[in-house]
Parts: C-alpha cells; structure tokens; sequence
C-alpha cells in the first residue's frame, strides 16, 4: 500500500524530471510513510511512497525486470500473488524480490495489457516499457485504490491524489464549473470527472496507454447483471458465503498487525465474523462512538465483539470539527461533502495506534441491494405509466414555476421526470436537477445545470434490466467508487492505515450480480439475502433493525457550534463574489434551517466544504 506519481514531460531532462517526481511524492508522503523510491530516464519519470506491508524487507519500488527495460510503481495489494509467482517462474520468469509488485511486472512481460485480467486485489500501477516506449497504467476493477492524470498533449502527469499533479507547474489550478454542477448535487464529482479543470480519473476497471505522445482509455472489466435460471434461495446463501470466506481468508496474509473496523452494521458485523472464523488469534476490532446517542451504535458493535471475543477497542469521538474540516477539505484536494468522511478519519486514527491493515464492510449495500432507495415506492410503481410527454408538460407549465420551498415540491418534481431521471434524481440529496431557483444567472450561462448525462449513459447500459439492478449497477459506476471508497482511501491513508475491503473481491461482485433481485428485496426487507446469511453468525438485533449508516450530527452542528462559520462562509463577501449561487436560495435555506422549518443541513454544509475548497486551491 503506498501512493504512486509519475510524469512524461516534454523535456528530456532525467535530473530534472526525477527533481519533479520527488516533488510529487513528497506531498503524498502520508500515503506511504517507510520509504521513498523515484527512478528517471529521458522524459519518464516514476516514483511511489511505501507504506511496507508484504516483503518489507526486500519490496521496495519502483521495481524492474531482469534487464531493467520495464520498471513499475503500484500501490494496492495483489492476493493472488503468490500463485501468479510460481506460475511465471515455470515460465522462465526471474524475481529478485518476494514482493507482490514485482508479480505484476512479469505478467506484463508475459501477457501485455492482458495482465490485468489475471490480478485478484486492488491496484493503481504504472509501468514504464522501454523497449516500446509506452507508458501503460491501470485501475482496478471497482475502483478501490485511486488514479488521477492530466494530459495536455505533450505533458502527462499521474498520482494517486490530485496534489502531486499540481507541483507541477503544467498544471495551473482552475475549475471545471459543469463538475462544480455534478459536485453540488451529488456531493462529489463521478468519475472521470473533476473539479479541476483538464484533471481526470482514470475510472475503475480502464487502461490507460500512453505512445507517441497520445493517450488511449480502455475498459477491461465491467460488472455484468444477469440473472439466468433462478435456483432455490439455499443455494444463493451458500455460494455467496463460500466466496465470503475466501475473500476474507486471502486479505488476512499480512507482514504487519491487523485488525478490522467494526462499526455494528451487517456489513462489518458478517466480516468480522468470518475473520474470527479463519484467525488462530482473537480478532482486533475498532469502534467509535458520539456523545448524541442517536448516532452511536457502540452498543451493536460490542454484541459482536463480546459474541467472537474480539480484542475490541473504542472511543466516544468528541470532534473539534472546525479544526477537523479544513484537513479534510486539503486531504480530499476536491469538494467532498459526504460528512461520513469525519467519523472514518477519527476510527481510522485510533485504528492505526493498534494495526497497520485493516477489513472494513464496505460493498455490502451496492452487492446485496442495502439501499432504501432500491425499494420502489407506490409513487414510482405509478408514475412509469403516465407518458413521457405529460410528464414534461406538467414540468414546464407548473413545476419550474414553483419556489424552491413550496410544500410537497420535491414529490411533484419527481413525478414530473422520465424514468431514468426519476431514478438519478434519488442521487440528488432531494434536489431537483432542473430547478433553476439554485445558479445565478452567470452560472446557467456557463454550464449545463442539468446533471443527468453521465449517469444516463449507465442506465443506458442495462435498460432491459429490471429497477433494482440497474439502481445496484448505476451505484457500483458512481457512489461506490465516487463517494464509499474515496472516503476510505483518503481517510485511511492520512493515517498510512491500509483499508481492506473483502465484500468488493471481484469474484464476489460478478456473482451478487447473477442473484434474482427477489432475493435482495424481499417484503421490503433490504439486504435480504445478505441478512440471511448472516442469521448464522450474529444476534438477529444487530440485523434487524433500522439502517443508521456512519452518521454525524451536521445539521445540530450548523445551528449551533457552526453557525457563524455557514453563514460566512454561505453568503459573506468572498463567497457572494464568486455568483455561482441564487443569494435568495442561499439566504433562503440558512434561514429555514436556523428556523427549523427545513433540515438543509446537507445542503448547508455541501456549500461551506465548496467554498473552503475555493479557497485552499484557487483563490
């Protein structure tokens, strides 16, 4: 686990392209705090920071083949490793380390780009073929670990976080308003999009090829929903599980202590479950609580612990939150506004006093259909019936002309829109994406304040699929990566804790995605399924209960502790200068919240993570 930088500068200055590489990696040192390694020929120019966790002795990197013409730089874990060893030592391969790093680069030399069609793990790597002159990089299929690049025609640059891209001065700092869009509604911006203007994502499951100053994107991997004969529910519930097991089994090889968070979720719950099932020794789990009672599900997650005798650890969190934002808005480099972030950043602090890995439950709602979203409502049921056309009608001639606070707004607005709209308006945090009450006038000029395109083109994709798969599909190609596993990865690696995400194996992924939904929703019951599975290794009051998620009180926060900062930050001098935002809506929503008519709290603090975002990186 560490953070990876690179370059193919235009210049073909080795020195001085190593100097920038250096650069690059010294603002990411948190990722990989153990050692540093840069290497540089002509206008290449590669470089990691290592957080030591298999071969620490003897894997550091960039690491190269037998005659030093391809050289890698990768940060992630490859679990299958040591099969793919011994597999390439029959074919004559040679290694010098035992590291899993050093795996991948003789699975290029063998299969080419094919190579990442064999990796079991998650993975960002770059490899740099010199025989070919081709710089070849690559992201994993879900997008655990991350792979930011700028490309400007004869400059390429890459990393794990946007940061190292801006020491270089290619790079000048601007924003990308339709994202900035994209960001407001959803509260991070989907991959490959960026609030940074001619920054991308390289998204899960694609190639990245680098020749002859030109760049090629390629999907390798995709998840396939497809639901062929429905066999019996038992038989779901067992290959799902015997996957379970070996998922969590491989993520236990480790150099260095580990443990698993535990937050009292099915999730967590099941996966700490089958840890104890697989380890010699008791399980080390982690837990935070708050001082707000209905945000603290400590006492879930100590029936867990106490049932597997885990050696638990937990703290009630108590957060200067003020203090805490501003790291969070610099560790992010772009706006993100899923406040979960500030709970995962305290359990992965106290996490890593203990262990250095980490399994975490994430992946269970997008899999096994956790999502009270994917319950369709009578409304919904209803609605598909009317036409298209009315629908657009009813809209134009009432809807847009509604205030934004008008009661029963949001119902109407939703009966108003397509099918597929219908689905991506529930992404929206109950904001319409054709309400131009929300932009200045300047900003709907500038851009397209209506954000459906890039999920259109998922939806597209399974449009013979029915409601709950294509929901399951459109959030494992946005929330997931865009939002669940950003959170994870940056919060851990602040910490140079490395998270584990066992219900995200590949394996487990592709057959969730061949289980009937009837199985997944069942009586209104969410996560059916899963929960049965897990009937055999928890107390049925951890399972059945309301689904609480990794919560912080923000909106008691904003009327209370941050009341002065919202509204400085909201409607002061700076932030009305930049006229992206309607001040009548901003005022609007400040006021209704501080009054208690509307809980605007995540609207409220979507707009203070912006504006400090504004200025940390471009004012």
């Amino acid at each position: 686990m560490c953070g990876i930088a690179g370059l193919i500068n235009k210049h073909h200055d080795a020195e001085a392209n190593e100097r920038l590489v250096q650069k690059m990696c010294a603002v990411i040192q948190h990722r990989g705090p153990d050692h540093t390694g840069t290497w540089s020929e002509g206008r290449v120019g590669l470089g990691m920071t290592r957080l030591s966790i298999i071969d620490r002795a003897g894997g550091f990197q960039p690491i190269y083949n037998e005659d030093k013409t391809v050289w890698i730089v990768f940060n992630g874990e490859i679990y299958n490793f040591k099969e793919l060893r011994r597999e390439l030592q029959t074919k004559g391969h040679s290694f010098y380390t035992h590291s899993d790093t050093e795996a991948i680069l003789h699975l290029y030399e063998e299969y080419g780009e094919e190579c990442v069609n064999h990796l079991r793990g998650m993975f960002a790597f770059a490899i740099w073929d010199k025989k070919q002159q081709k710089l070849f990089i690559a992201r994993d299929r879900l997008g655990i670990k991350p792979l930011h690049y700028y490309f400007d025609g004869s400059c390429l640059l890459f990393g794990s976080e946007i940061k190292s891209l801006l020491q270089v001065e290619t790079l000048t700092p601007q924003v990308d308003y339709q994202s900035l869009v994209y960001y407001f509604f959803y509260g991070y911006t989907p991959d490959p999009g960026c609030m940074f203007k001619d920054v991308k994502k390289l998204p899960p499951g694609h190639t990245l090829v680098w020749k002859n100053d030109t760049i090629t994107v390629n999907q390798y991997w995709d998840v396939e929903y497809r639901v062929g004969q429905i066999q019996p529910e038992e038989y779901y519930i067992e290959r799902s599980l015997e996957i379970m097991r070996e998922a969590v089994r491989i993520r236990l090889v480790s150099e260095v202590p580990l443990g698993a968070f535990l937050s009292g979720g099915v999730d967590s719950s099941l996966v700490v479950a089958l840890m104890a099932q697989e380890m010699s020794e008791p399980v080390k789990t982690f837990s935070i609580g708050f001082e707000d009672q209905s945000y603290d599900e400590l006492r879930y997650a100590r029936m867990v612990a106490d049932k597997y005798e885990t050696d638990h650890h937990e703290e009630i969190v108590r957060p200067d939150a003020e203090e805490v934002i501003l790291d969070l808005v610099k560790q992010f480099d772009e706006p993100f506004a899923d406040s979960s972030a500030i709970p995962t950043y305290y359990v992965s602090k106290m996490t890593k006093k203990w262990v250095t890995v980490s399994l975490s439950g994430d992946g269970g709602d997008e899999l096994f259909g956790g999502y009270t979203r994917y319950r369709e409502s009578n409304v919904s049921r209803y609605s598909q019936y009317v036409p298209d056309l009315l629908k657009t009608m009813f809209r134009k001639t009432v809807v847009e002309n509604l205030p934004f606070s008008c009661p029963g707004i949001n119902t109407l607005r939703y009966l108003s829109l397509p099918v597929d709209e219908q689905i991506v308006w529930q992404y929206t945090k109950m904001l319409s994406p054709v309400h131009n009450y929300i932009f200045s006038r300047e900003m709907q000029e500038r851009v397209a304040t209506n954000p459906g395109p890039p999920f259109a083109e998922y939806l597209a994709k399974v449009a013979n699929m029915d409601r709950v798969s294509r929901m399951q599909y459109l959030d494992t190609k946005t929330y997931l990566p865009g939002d669940i596993l950003t959170k994870v990865d940056r919060m851990s690696m602040l910490v140079a804790l490395e998270a584990r995400v066992p219900l995200l194996d590949h394996h487990l992924v592709d057959f969730a995605a061949t289980i009937p939904p009837q199985y997944k929703i069942k009586n209104g019951e969410t996560k059916y399924l899963l929960k049965k599975i897990a009937e055999r290794f928890l107390p049925l009051e951890v399972l059945y209960r309301p689904k609480q998620g990794f919560a912080v009180p923000v909106s008691e926060w904003i009327n209370k502790e941050w009341r002065d900062m919202a509204r400085e930050l909201l409607v002061g001098e700076r932030a009305r200068g930049r006229n992206i935002f309607n001040p009548i809506f901003l005022q609007n929503i400040l006021n209704e919240h501080e009054t208690g008519r509307e809980d605007r709290g995540h609207i409220i603090w979507t707009l203070m993570v912006l504006e400090m975002w504004f200025r940390e990186y471009i004012d």
